[in-house]
């Protein structure tokens, strides 16, 4: 699945490429989410992570703190 981004159609077959906005779209909210709140994916030129773990750590952290699965951080 990819958006219609001309540049997909130079590089995925054509009978893999599936262009649709439908699958995209939830995908790429959860990526605008993960940028707003960790600045280790936003540029990496200014914040980043050299650990596949601390990354990891990072989204369980985040995950459990919108979810309200952090007791210790409510007051």
């Amino acid at each position: 699945m990819s958006d219609y981004w001309k540049s997909y159609n130079e590089i995925v077959p054509k009978e893999l490429l599936i262009q649709s906005k439908k699958e995209t779209y939830t995908v790429e909210s959860y990526n605008s989410i993960l940028r707003h709140f960790l600045a280790r994916f936003r540029r990496k030129s200014k914040c980043y992570s050299k650990s596949e773990e601390m990354m990891k750590y990072s989204i369980a952290l985040l995950i459990a703190k919108r979810n309200n699965d952090l007791s210790i951080l409510s007051y």
